[in-house]
């Protein structure tokens, strides 16, 4: 009991830095040949957007400033490249993805005299690298040059061919590089990381799958933070030593993507859920049992631990409407004894979601889809971008809001419009939108083979030809989406208002013959929160049987 109180405290004291989740497959493990990168960024007050770098030429001895992605404070500068590529959110004209989860680790490790953080060192690597393995070279000797300035990160790196997890920590204040390690996912396989370090002993992997710095394990030894052999070596154990915390809130999210896809993940349950951190941690990397597609990955990025001890819908804190959702902070006390909230994959506080698609079968322009939506990715559509565009679509960026300026020109503000209508009423109101949201991304799947057939022949005889028309047609599929999503949200108020239902038939609110509205459904509670009333008030509010 008395490890149980500790490893709670610990919950609580990180709580505040848990947020994006990640998760990889190999081409040989999508259905399509596809290699596929999903990612959430969770973080409260962030106004979510859609990145664009133009790609651009630049002259001898230019410099670029430097700002943190999270805080947009000013940290300096460095050169600039001759040449850089167009960038379209996390995925570049290559088709190269670059995806992240911060671990946070050792605090005492973060350079806060380097100029190079976690984001930054996302999108200048999207600007300067074709592949995944020229990624890492590139963001390794960024940091090597200039210093980094966060603390522990996950980056999911792929490209049509190749996908690999790439483990990073400073070196502590005034120190410049990094302490890293980067191993190659199997083609055949999946895997995913959550906040929490997922790269365990890697000295036995293949030369040609893992890259490492040359004193990742020599600086562990000056520190004090590892004696044994080389090859025994754990990067997760040593510069992010798992807690309750990682357990519970990071690692079962990946839990929860492996249990739906690899059998025999019962054995790590206990683990996943924190209750045994001696237990032998999950790999890094598993063979599916069946392949997967874009629409599964969009599946599990809304995973909520449907069926598992951790399912959301089982206790009370789901409220009268049997919501998986819950109010932050994370953790909540009572009468001195602290308590905790689940984190799944699909929540609240996110501010924007992808699940990437890279393709080496086709020409870069068409192979590469950003399918891209905001807020959380169980309430939301994932609408197609492609790698290529010219320009994203404006309801994606901060042209009509920002994190304090609603507006219904912005698909951040009106996407949360709808999801913080449902929250409170999730049993009631969600299943409209679940058809809102897979009727569209129906839609989108039904098209895409049309649309990439149309793109190819306009490339063969002029690739900005096809270039225009996916740039086009991912600004029309989004502004058609924010359209859908605004009328769903008058629709719900419409349908849902005051607690009764009025009724439609297929979207169409009905009448009475004199032209009002039809007599609306007074629902009430779902018969578990019913039981619930009666199990725990009695007789109280029975009603009295008449005489």
């Amino acid at each position: 009991m008395k490890k149980l109180i500790i490893a709670i405290a610990l919950f609580v004291a990180y709580s505040t830095t848990w947020a994006c989740t990640n998760f990889i497959v190999g081409k040989k493990a999508s259905v399509d040949g596809s290699v596929i990168v999903s990612y959430s960024a969770d973080s409260y007050g962030c106004y979510g957007v859609m990145q664009h770098f133009p790609a651009a030429k630049h002259k001898e001895g230019e410099m670029r400033k430097v700002f943190d992605w999270e805080s947009n404070r000013y940290l300096g500068e460095i050169a600039e490249a001759l040449e850089t590529y167009n960038v379209v959110g996390n995925m570049n004209e290559h088709q190269l993805t670059i995806a992240e989860t911060t671990f946070g680790g050792r605090m005492e490790l973060v350079d806060t005299t380097g100029i190079i953080d976690y984001g930054s060192l996302i999108y200048i690597t999207l600007q300067r690298a074709k592949t995944a393995r020229e990624a890492i070279k590139t963001m390794t000797s960024l940091v090597a040059e200039y210093g980094y300035c966060s603390e522990g990160e996950s980056f999911s790196i792929c490209d049509p061919n190749e996908a690999w997890v790439l483990e990073m920590v400073g070196k502590g204040p005034g120190n410049k590089g990094a302490l890293w390690v980067a191993v190659r996912i199997p083609d055949d396989c999946i895997s995913g990381h959550a906040n929490q370090s997922r790269i365990h002993k890697f000295m036995h992997y293949k030369k040609e799958d893992c890259m490492y710095a040359k004193d990742v394990v020599s600086f562990a030894r000056k520190k004090g933070l590892y004696k044994g052999k080389d090859a025994d070596f754990d990067f997760a154990a040593t510069y992010c030593p798992l807690d309750f915390s990682g357990a519970r809130a990071c690692e079962a999210r990946v839990w929860s993507f492996y249990n739906v896809w690899v059998d025999g993940m019962d054995k790590y349950l206990n683990y996943a859920m924190g209750l045994d951190l001696q237990a032998e941690p999950m790999a890094l990397y598993y063979k599916p049992k069946a392949k997967l597609s874009v629409h599964d990955v969009q599946t599990a990025m809304r995973n909520q631990y449907e069926g598992t001890p951790m399912d959301m819908t089982n206790d009370p804190g789901m409220g009268t409407y049997l919501s998986p959702y819950r109010p932050r902070p994370l953790h909540w006390e009572y009468k001195g004894v602290k308590y905790f909230n689940e984190r799944p994959v699909g929540t609240q506080q996110t501010s924007f979601t992808f699940v990437s698609q890279m393709r080496s079968y086709l020409p870069d322009c068409i192979g590469g889809i950003l399918w891209f939506g905001h807020d959380d990715a169980k309430m939301v559509a994932y609408t197609p971008v492609y790698c290529c565009v010219t320009s994203v679509p404006d309801c994606y960026t901060k042209r009509y809001g920002d994190d304090v300026t609603f507006s219904f020109k912005s698909a951040f503000w009106v996407c949360n419009w709808v999801s913080n209508m449902v929250y409170p009423r999730y049993s009631l109101l969600f299943p409209d939108v679940e058809k809102k949201r897979d009727e569209l991304e129906k839609r989108y799947f039904d098209k895409q083979k049309l649309i990439e057939e149309t793109a190819l022949k306009r490339y063969q005889t002029d690739k900005a030809s096809a270039v225009r028309f996916l740039t086009r047609y991912s600004t029309v599929t989004a502004d058609n989406m924010l359209r859908e999503w605004n009328n769903l949200a008058k629709f719900l108020i419409v349908k849902y208002n005051d607690f009764v239902v009025k009724p439609e038939d297929k979207g169409i609110f009905l009448r009475t013959v004199e032209g009002l509205g039809a007599r609306v459904n007074a629902v009430g509670f779902p018969d578990s929160t019913r039981a619930r009333i009666v199990e725990q008030t009695g007789d109280r509010f029975r009603m009295p049987v008449d005489k």
